[in-house]
């Protein structure tokens, strides 16, 4: 779809889900693939575990904030 810069093509499934599986999936112009909704998910989640033991780590409470 050369009028929004974007190309579809397979991939393989992340290690979230117990399987392996193909997927299609957007892919823009310099062939990376955009992220699922599950997977943006998934890396929120670790980012912000991530945070809260940094803060943890200096003293602070991440629930208390």
């Amino acid at each position: 779809m050369s009028e929004v810069d974007l190309e579809i093509g397979r991939y393989t499934t992340m290690p979230l889900e117990p399987t392996q599986q193909e997927g299609l999936a957007w892919y823009d112009q310099q062939g990376n693939r955009y992220l699922t909704a599950e997977e943006r998910s998934h890396q929120a989640q670790q980012r912000a575990e991530r945070l809260a033991q940094q803060l943890r780590e200096l003293g602070e409470d991440p629930d208390q904030l």
